[in-house]
């Protein structure tokens, strides 16, 4: 069998302020994306002792959706959509920023105060150009309402998109490929050449056998377009396999704000700007309800 793997991307360390540091893999130099995945962020495993945690300050975006999943711990959402809610393992939180959208992560007052551990994977997919001056949104989808199946002995998790005959509830209006993958016992499956357009296997924890080679935490293996692949987990790992119709065109990312136009991204820039100046009164962006700090413009 000829090798699948067309790029191995390794994570890099990132301190995004707020005792909140992660390990980046997209963008990369060699690869911006993969389908409409554009920020790939994999944060944890750290334990909190009782009384620390993290705070991250209101900040905006556009043209994009978050996508926050956790293996482990809580995360304390608020947006200016009127989002409140305690993200946990397990349930998909897609945050679609559109012409704007404000939030802020925070540590949940419970696990402040109890401590506890984090671990989670936190990737940005951009919106295409149709959609991305849409009004913004959180849809929250508990994880009873994605569906969960065995896979070579593993548990998988379709979190957007189509796999493996199994759909999830999450709506997107691009072609998009994301499945969370479970493997405490070890696993072997097989990833069809056609599951996506781009495919991509990120190692959260553990490792994973392609092709003779082994591939650890913190690498993320983009496969080669049509090219089928035979996956050997190792035991007590987790795999995040990303990807999806390629995109419409490149984007452009300057801080949190990703556009298809740099003329989009001057107007955010200056919006956020005005807002903080003029103290949020009849400006573009606002402050989700009970903040009051934010980031400033970089």
């Amino acid at each position: 069998m000829s090798d699948p793997v067309d790029l191995v991307i390794d994570a890099r360390p990132r301190d995004l302020g707020g005792g909140f540091k992660v390990r980046r893999v997209l963008p990369f130099h060699k690869r911006r994306m993969v389908g409409p995945f554009i920020f790939f962020d994999h944060f944890g495993p750290v334990d909190y002792p009782p009384g620390k945690g993290f705070d991250v300050r209101p900040h905006p975006h556009i043209g994009l959706a978050t996508v926050t999943y956790l293996f482990d711990g809580a995360i304390a959402h608020r947006d200016t959509v009127g989002s409140d809610i305690t993200i946990r393992p397990g349930a998909v939180n897609w945050m679609v920023a559109g012409k704007g959208i404000v939030h802020s992560e925070r540590t949940p007052p419970e696990e402040r105060e109890a401590g506890m551990r984090m671990h989670g994977i936190q990737t940005w997919v951009a919106l295409p150009k149709t959609h991305e001056t849409c009004e913004p949104s959180f849809p929250h989808h508990a994880r009873v309402t994605l569906p969960e199946f065995d896979l070579g002995g593993a548990r998988a998790q379709v979190l957007a998109g189509e796999a493996w005959g199994h759909r999830s509830p999450v709506e997107f209006p691009w072609g998009i490929w994301y499945v969370g993958v479970t493997a405490p016992d070890g696993a072997t499956f097989d990833i069809p050449g056609d599951a996506a357009d781009e495919r991509a296997i990120y190692i959260a924890g553990g490792s994973a056998e392609i092709a003779g080679k082994t591939y650890g935490d913190g690498n993320m293996v983009i496969l080669k377009p049509g090219e089928p692949a035979s996956v050997n987990a190792s035991k007590d790992s987790h795999l995040m396999l990303a990807g999806g119709q390629k995109m419409d065109g490149p984007r452009l990312i300057d801080w949190n704000l990703v556009a298809s136009d740099q003329a989009l991204i001057d107007e955010a820039r200056a919006g956020w700007t005005d807002s903080i100046e003029n103290g949020w009164a009849g400006t573009r962006f606002s402050l989700p309800e009970g903040e009051t700090d934010y980031i400033p413009l970089p």
